[in-house]
């Protein structure tokens, strides 16, 4: 039985092109740092849980809420040679005290419980989302795109950044726990434009306070899809 079940819906991924040297020191033990076509890649993603159930149950006031977290993609080969891709979170921020507290203390993530909203309009042809969090201040994060979704195609930058099934957290220098993450395959809307209002360093730490310089290298909107989260397993 899943630990968490739950709905991933409407995800922003704003996508950077960055040198792998300044994530290795976030890498746990036991992965490697995954690219597409040599390019390193770290995302800030913003999106909402929905119908979200602890082993099966409900819990009031903790099924619908936002998320906005800063991530990178590892991989990790099995006993048996086969390669499992998966993310590593930075950092993630919620609105709620408890998803915090179990998130940080059973699959040892970086939670941070902080105020923020969201915004979703359609308009004819058109759908605006907007992802917002405050820590002194309002961030926020907002795509304009086509209300239609479309196919993701295989073998692509979209792909490898959606297509990720386990997530990997450093617990120590040598130990490290995964935990297994199922969706569908998901679709996305072609983009318009966006905007992106976040100070990097402030959020994330003074490692990541060059990319307030950087332009995103892609942005994504994904439709999402109902997700199941796995217990974790120590590596």
């Amino acid at each position: 039985m899943p630990f968490l079940t739950a709905e991933w819906r409407k995800l922003i991924l704003i996508n950077y092109a960055i040198d792998a040297k300044h994530l290795q020191p976030f890498v746990p033990a036991g992965t490697v740092l995954d690219t597409y076509n040599d390019i390193c890649y770290v995302s800030l993603v913003g999106f909402m849980f929905l119908n979200t159930k602890l082993k099966g149950i409900p819990i009031p006031f903790h099924q619908d809420f936002e998320e906005i977290n800063l991530r990178f993609y590892v991989k990790h080969q099995t006993k048996n040679g086969a390669w499992r891709r998966g993310v590593v979170f930075i950092k993630e921020f919620a609105p709620k005290t408890m998803i915090s507290f179990v998130a940080n203390t059973i699959y040892n993530e970086h939670y941070e419980t902080v105020d923020m909203d969201h915004s979703w309009k359609e308009n004819g042809n058109e759908i605006t989302v907007e992802y917002q969090l405050e820590q002194d201040e309002w961030f926020s994060m907002k795509v304009i795109a086509d209300n239609t979704t479309e196919e993701i195609p295989v073998a692509c930058e979209a792909e490898f950044i959606t297509e990720h099934y386990w997530g990997y957290t450093k617990v120590s220098e040598t130990e490290t726990s995964e935990y297994e993450v199922w969706h569908t395959r998901w679709k996305a809307y072609p983009v318009k434009s966006y905007e992106c209002n976040f100070n990097f360093g402030k959020l994330y730490g003074s490692e990541f306070e060059f990319m307030n310089a950087l332009k995103p290298f892609s942005v994504m909107l994904a439709e999402g899809s109902e997700i199941k989260v796995y217990g974790k397993q120590e590596k």
